[in-house]
């Protein structure tokens, strides 16, 4: 326990209501989550700020729809500038308050910087709107249809924990592009991170009100899903959650960007090199797992499964879990140890069950051994569901067709990676495949954050991107002209 002095000389961060920064007498503790030692304050929002806040976006609603592409460009290029002389900042903040390896809290910021200047650049090349040929019958003959893309209106945002700065640009920086005002709610786990941005975002020309990013327990942050002022929610985390949300939300549009265990399917012409093989632990261990997108599933042909084994086993065997200060670090710390400790239920469920345990399995605190396994039931958690730590499961198949089935045997559907180099397995698994992005010759964890991203079944609905974004945060507005 910190000591009364420690806990004084603790900094302190604001939240932002109404673009302005504020702090409201009530404190969240953000602790080291490699350490566990306490690392800052944060103010939480109350009911009273939360209600400031929506009302405030509301009367913003106006001011944000009347800014033009050159000025939203502006203030997005501002927060890209800082963002840049905020580099060695930002990592630090990303490797202790998310327990991120140094390496992958880099390549973060790099992408928190990127999704913001793609969004500057979406607000001037993105088609405004169309002309739509209405005088397809005699009676319509003598009208001319247009239509325009208008902003939606203020919206509700809910962002995760395992990269709190560039989803949370996911949400933020389409938002501005498309000209809505918003309330943000952060993970609680990384609230920080957010903060940050937002501290970015007051030195810019947003209207008044345009934006709040609000800390705050969940049972103030509800009404962040129910008030029916909002004309949207977007909402990144797991699927119990989510859909949750969804059935409580309400007339507004909901978007949900969820879960997974992702697949990856190799066939006996892939070229088993050591990049390959660096790709596909990278995939599975990074960030201890922690990554919606991240191999839980390694499906591997039956022809090359003894050499496959045995040469990823042996990369396996070379990583550890260790200290994300170190640039050698692939998997650092899981988020908090009531994690760790359901993973590990899980692990040792599967192998009462049977399942072999190739290597890792043990669990020190948030320390996870990377873990791969073998013959696991495919009824238990860790395979249903999504591991979210450093676990990955490898299995054979014989028959292409039948792999690609075994992939869609999950009730999540993000995204999946198939490695082959014959076209038409290729374009079979692009029809057939039941996910949200098909990864032809790399693994499912691949992403670039202008590609529409998202998934089906229990993975979610609607796409993150900017340009995807920015859509599903406007409307359609039609103007029909008799002549």
């Amino acid at each position: 326990m910190e000591s009364q002095s420690e806990i004084t000389n603790t900094p302190e961060f604001p939240l932002y209501v109404a673009n302005k920064p504020a702090k409201t007498g009530q404190w969240l503790e953000i602790h080291d989550k490699y350490t566990g030692q306490l690392y800052a304050k944060v103010a939480l929002a109350d009911d009273k700020t939360l209600e400031k806040a929506i009302s405030s976006a509301l009367k913003a609603e106006q001011d944000m729809a009347a800014l033009k592409p050159f000025q939203k460009q502006k203030i997005l290029l501002h927060c890209v500038k800082r963002f840049n002389e905020m580099r060695d900042e930002l990592v630090e903040l990303l490797i202790i308050e998310g327990g991120k390896p140094k390496l992958a809290a880099k390549a973060e910021v790099e992408r928190l910087i990127n999704t913001f200047q793609t969004a500057a650049d979406a607000v001037t090349q993105i088609d405004d709107g169309r002309l739509i040929p209405l005088a397809i019958t005699p009676a319509a003959g003598g009208f001319r249809g247009f239509v325009q893309h208008v902003p939606i209106g203020a919206v509700s945002l809910i962002s995760p924990f395992n990269f709190p700065l560039n989803l949370t640009a996911h949400k933020i920086a389409p938002a501005i592009a498309a000209g809505c005002p918003f309330v943000l709610k952060p993970a609680s786990l990384t609230p920080i991170s957010a903060l940050k941005i937002a501290q970015v975002l007051s030195e810019t020309d947003l209207p008044k009100g345009a934006f709040s990013i609000l800390p705050c327990q969940r049972e103030h942050a509800d009404i962040l899903v129910t008030d029916e002022r909002f004309k949207l929610l977007s909402f990144t985390g797991s699927d119990a959650v989510g859909w949750d949300m969804k059935n409580r939300a309400g007339k507004k549009k909901v978007t949900l960007e969820l879960g997974g265990n992702a697949a990856v399917l190799v066939e006996p012409d892939t070229e088993l090199s050591d990049a390959f093989f660096d790709r596909i632990v990278g995939g599975a261990y990074n960030q201890a797992g922690q990554v919606c997108i991240s191999v839980q599933r390694i499906l591997v042909h039956a022809d090359i499964y003894t050499e496959f084994k045995k040469k990823l086993l042996s990369k396996v065997k070379k990583i550890k879990a260790d200290d994300p200060n170190l640039d050698t670090t692939l998997v650092g710390p899981m988020i908090k140890e009531a994690e760790a400790v359901r993973l590990k239920k899980w692990l040792d469920k599967a192998e009462k069950k049977g399942a072999k345990i190739l290597n890792g399995g043990g669990l020190k605190g948030v320390m996870f051994e990377p873990t791969l396994l073998e013959n696991v039931d495919d009824k238990l958690e860790i395979y249903q569901n999504e591991a979210f730590g450093p676990v990955a499961i490898i299995e054979k198949y014989k028959d292409f067709e039948k792999g690609i089935a075994r992939i869609n045997d999950s009730r999540y559907g993000l995204q999946a990676g198939i490695y082959t180099q014959n076209l038409n397995k290729m374009l079979y698994a692009w029809d057939h495949l039941q996910v949200g992005g098909v990864i032809i010759n790399d693994i499912p964890t691949f992403r670039v954050d202008n590609m529409p991203y998202g998934g089906i079944k229990d993975s979610g609905i609607g796409r993150e991107g900017i340009q995807s974004a920015i859509r599903d945060m406007q409307e359609e507005r039609l103007l029909a002209i008799k002549q």
